[in-house]
């Protein structure tokens, strides 16, 4: 549903309500070219080949890490028009373990104040938000060099994962993408 903000009409944030995307927590993103354009590469006989703008992004992906000490990255593929990847958000400080969603659901509903979204008008680093608007930046930094129309989607989705069998579900879905491109609903 669209609102309007200072008479221009905005999209409703897709991201889950009442949810602190700085904690820890992985979550599963997809992040699309503008215009689902195949700027990384193709998909050979079930393989995807990477052309140089995609080996950019799988390297700026790789180095998530190194620019966030708290993330540990699970599988990942880059597709000729989109990026799946799982992203683990593991601060050591984080009071919370958010590995069982159900069990934080919990502790949360114990304490009504906890319900209100932190990051709602706060600083937003060290969160989902920032890791993937720096991956971003570092990939379209590097494309336009190669290719001056290089865009994303303004957005990206994201999904949380909430148990190990999601998790090992989503992980295989990630690797076998490839296999499946000719079915892709980002195709």
């Amino acid at each position: 549903m669209s609102e309007r903000f200072q008479k221009k009409y905005r999209i409703e944030s897709a991201r889950l309500k009442h949810w602190d995307y700085g904690r820890n927590a992985s979550y599963f993103v997809t992040i699309c070219t503008q215009d689902r354009v195949c700027f990384f590469g193709d998909v050979v006989d079930g393989d995807m080949v990477l052309n140089e703008i995609g080996k950019i992004a799988n390297d700026c992906w790789q180095q998530i890490p190194d620019h966030f000490p708290f993330v540990k990255l699970g599988n990942h593929v880059i597709m000729p028009n989109h990026v799946h990847g799982i992203v683990t958000i593991d601060k050591p400080d984080d009071a919370i373990n958010t590995t069982n969603v159900e069990t934080q659901n919990f502790v949360e509903t114990q304490n009504f104040a906890s319900l209100q979204s932190k990051n709602q008008f706060g600083p937003q680093s060290k969160n989902l938000a920032s890791i993937i608007r720096g991956f971003k930046i570092g990939v379209t930094k590097n494309a336009r060099l190669i290719n001056p129309d290089f865009a994303w989607q303004p957005r990206f989705h994201d999904h949380i994962i909430r148990n190990d069998e999601s998790f090992y579900r989503i992980s295989e879905y990630i690797i076998n993408n490839p296999l499946n491109w000719s079915s892709d609903q980002f195709r």
